[in-house]
């Protein structure tokens, strides 16, 4: 698996859906906010489009009950879990740590932290080591208006990965590197914005493209 797409923030808007698919990604990482605050029964169904291997997480604007959409669609749902591809290996975190927005699935650094814990705990290091989350974070590409909003809960995790995939702040579009560790926002799908990520054979070894259909 060598060339994946990354989309986030969809927010209920599927129609290029096919546009992003088109760049003939290997696989597909979708780093949450798939709807915008529900509904989830169009979900399976776009997700059924997605005709190569699809890993997600949910994001704070996505209702809980996503969770059981996700893992009985055909996605798999990797939120507070990991799973090995051989030379890959993938955990994911869904939701956001607390907004001032009330949206429907924020976790506090606590529960944020026990389902990492839980998740690295259980992961076979690989050549690529990847964090798929919907949150940034703390202090990587996550100030919308001046101000740090991230996970600290992420932050003290990063270095046990090569790559983090984030999303939730949408003026925060970019790559930058932390201590090794390369983060990513690709932009808000709903927007034509998307990323593709090209795995190479060694450890860090890995180029963005950042990109819009």
């Amino acid at each position: 698996m060598k060339d994946v797409l990354l989309i986030a923030d969809l927010h209920g808007e599927f129609g290029k859906i096919d546009s992003f698919l088109e760049l003939s990604p290997e696989a597909v990482f979708i780093a949450g906010d798939i709807t915008n605050m529900g509904p989830v029964d169009t979900v399976d169904e776009v997700l059924s489009r997605i005709d190569v291997p699809c890993f997600a997480v949910p994001g704070n604007c996505d209702p809980r009950e996503i969770i059981d959409v996700l893992e009985h669609s055909d996605a798999i749902c990797l939120h507070g879990s990991q799973i090995n591809l051989g030379t890959m290996t993938i955990v994911g975190i869904g939701g956001s740590n607390p907004t001032p927005f009330d949206t429907p699935f924020e976790l506090n650094d606590k529960q944020i932290d026990d389902l990492l814990q839980g998740a690295i705990g259980k992961m076979e290091k690989s050549v690529h080591n990847v964090l798929l989350s919907h949150a940034p974070p703390y202090g990587a590409l996550d100030k919308p208006a001046g101000e740090h909003v991230g996970s600290r809960s992420i932050r003290r995790h990063m270095k046990a990965f090569d790559l983090v995939c984030c999303a939730h702040i949408h003026e925060q579009r970019g790559v930058i590197d932390i201590d090794g560790v390369k983060v990513i926002n690709p932009g808000a799908a709903m927007m034509g914005y998307c990323a593709m990520l090209h795995f190479g054979n060694e450890p860090k070894d890995i180029r963005v493209e950042l990109l819009t259909v």
